[in-house]
């Protein structure tokens, strides 16, 4: 098997586009952006490849859903975070001895609407 038949090498075409964009990354070099990207693509490409393998032996598709939502789960919300920022505010004005009452933030917080 050549490397470019091998299913976790990435296309060039995708790698020069990692390239392009790594010169413009501010927080590391482009070598540093494309290995971060190389990774996650072929971890994605096993995860597909993984669940395509357990749909040929007929489990479900909601097992599948489930297996990619655990494996790459979003990040929490801004509503999610702030939530947990307040969170930990009170625990350490509480810890303190501060007395503070977050109740008017936290039904401000829980009243926006959850991201879809």
């Amino acid at each position: 098997m050549t490397q470019e038949q091998h299913p976790i090498i990435p296309p060039s075409e995708l790698v020069q586009q990692w390239i392009t964009e790594g010169h413009h990354q501010d927080y590391c070099n482009t070598t540093t952006y494309c290995i971060a990207q190389a990774a996650r693509w072929g971890a994605d490409q096993e995860l597909e490849a993984c669940c395509v393998w357990l749909e040929d032996f007929n489990c479900s598709k909601r097992f599948t859903a489930e297996l990619r939502a655990a494996r790459r789960p979003k990040p929490p919300s801004l509503k999610q975070q702030a939530l947990q920022e307040l969170d930990l505010l009170t625990a350490d004005a509480t810890t303190h001895g501060l007395g503070f009452d977050a109740s008017a933030i936290r039904r401000a917080l829980e009243s926006i609407p959850d991201e879809q």
